[in-house]
């Protein structure tokens, strides 16, 4: 009988331990903009710039502090309604090869010939919410949305953020303006503007955010601060 018992409590123990096991502490789910107004050159600033960010020694740091309980990332890219398509699927980052393979992969991504150039922020939104609504054991369920305009296809943004209100997740905002502030105040008004419109129909939660980068130059080091910030490092404002 004592083999037996053993064999059932080490079934017992393994019941117990799997949950744990499985936890993540913080899904992150990343939702790149790649409308018809992010050219060739941004849309490999964005890419290239979300690389740099989750190779940066405090990144790193912040999603690798924890391995017992890790942050689990995807990466999608949105344009038109049906131009939603993952470029990283789930991926636990409880190592470090496990965050390099994620970076790898951003840097081998090219842009598709068939994507349509509208800009469906709305559907963006219930994507990234159907992907963390995978992630069920993960303690925190965070959406970070970058975009450089506003909706023109789909159902806008203001009539999808009610329907996200339950699913207890949070929208953040990586905000994209104009490429050169030093040219007038006119491009400091516009990304002021477009804040306003992001912070009004997209942002969600109480903890909720936005990000903003002058440009796509400047998209590797807002990207960074913000992903500080998600991962709730202590990030003075850069602005």
């Amino acid at each position: 009988m004592k083999p037996v018992r053993a064999a059932l409590l080490a079934l017992l123990l393994g019941a117990i331990a799997a949950p744990a096991q499985a936890a993540c502490r913080q899904a992150l789910a990343l939702g790149l903009d790649v409308s018809g107004s992010v050219d060739a050159r941004e849309y490999r600033l964005q890419m290239g710039g979300l690389a740099q960010a989750l190779n940066s020694a405090a990144v790193r740091a912040a999603l690798l502090e924890q391995p017992e309980t890790p942050v689990e990332i995807l990466v999608y890219e949105w344009s038109g309604p049906e131009d939603n398509v993952t470029l990283v699927p789930w991926t636990r980052i409880s190592t470090a090869a496990a965050l390099d393979s994620v970076i790898a992969t951003l840097g081998t991504v090219e842009r598709r010939s068939d994507a349509t150039p509208g800009t469906a922020l709305g559907v963006a939104m219930m994507r990234g919410a159907q992907h963390l609504a995978q992630r069920s054991t993960c303690w925190r369920k965070t959406l970070d949305i970058s975009g450089d305009g506003k909706s023109n296809l789909g159902p806008r943004p203001r009539s999808v953020k009610p329907q996200l209100a339950d699913a207890g997740i949070t929208i953040n905002a990586l905000v994209i303006g104009a490429d050169d502030p030093a040219t007038g105040d006119v491009r400091q008004i516009e990304i002021a503007e477009l804040s306003a419109y992001f912070r009004a129909e997209v942002i969600l939660g109480p903890d909720a955010f936005i990000e903003t980068a002058l440009g796509f130059e400047d998209y590797a080091a807002a990207m960074e601060a913000k992903l500080l910030r998600e991962l709730g490092g202590l990030v003075l404002s850069r602005r």
